[in-house]
C-alpha cells in the first residue's frame, strides 16, 4: 500500500482527491494538510511515500516547501497544480519532484503519477507534454532562464516581442 500525504490549500479539494484515492486499495492517504508548514511538520512525522503538493499553497509556496522536504525525507514530492505551463514543472522538478499533474488531470492520470514516482520514475502529465510540445512546434521555445519568470511576466515578454520596432526607437539606442 503507498501511503499519501495531500498538502493543499483547498479543503474540497483535499477531502475529493483522499475519497478518490481512497477507492482504489493500492493507496492510503494518512494525513491531509491546507498549509505547507503543517504539510513539512506532518511528512516528518508520519514519513509517507508520496505527497502530493499544491504549489500555489501558503505560508510558503509548494516549490520552497517541496525543496525543504526532499532535503529531510525520503518522501517522494509530485506537484500539483492548476498551472500546465512547463516553466512550473521546471521549478517543482528543480525542487526535487518526481512528477507533476495538474488538476484537470483524469484520476486515472493521478494513480498512474502515484504508482510511477513511487517505483522511482518521473511523472508528467499529458496536459503539460501536450503544451510543450505545441510551443517546440510552434517555435515558442522559452530561452533557458524563462523558468525563472512568472507566468504573467512570460506574457508581458511574448507582447513585448510581438509589438517590438526598433526603427520607432530614439536613434542610438539600437545599434544594427
Amino acid at each position: 500500500m503507498i501511503n499519501i500525504i495531500i498538502a493543499d490549500d483547498h479543503k474540497l479539494f483535499r477531502e475529493t482527491l483522499a475519497v478518490l484515492l481512497g477507492s482504489d486499495d493500492r493507496f492510503r492517504v494518512i494525513a491531509s494538510c491546507g498549509d505547507s508548514l503543517e504539510a513539512i511538520g506532518s511528512i516528518q512525522r508520519e514519513k509517507p511515500d508520496i505527497v502530493l503538493m499544491d504549489i500555489d499553497i501558503r505560508p510558503i509556496s509548494g516549490i520552497e516547501a517541496t525543496e525543504k522536504i526532499c532535503a529531510v525525507t525520503a518522501a517522494r514530492v509530485i506537484g500539483l497544480s492548476m498551472h500546465n505551463h512547463p516553466s512550473y514543472v521546471k521549478k517543482m522538478m528543480r525542487a526535487g519532484a518526481m512528477g507533476y499533474v495538474t488538476k484537470n488531470s483524469s484520476k486515472t492520470e493521478i494513480f498512474t503519477a502515484i504508482v510511477e514516482v513511487n517505483k522511482g520514475n518521473k511523472f508528467i502529465c499529458q496536459e503539460t507534454k501536450t503544451m510543450f510540445a505545441e510551443a517546440v512546434l510552434e517555435g515558442n521555445v522559452a530561452p533557458p532562464h524563462a523558468g525563472l519568470l512568472t507566468e504573467r511576466e512570460l506574457e508581458i515578454v511574448n507582447y513585448i516581442k510581438k509589438d517590438f520596432h526598433p526603427e520607432k526607437l530614439p536613434a542610438g539606442l539600437v545599434s544594427r
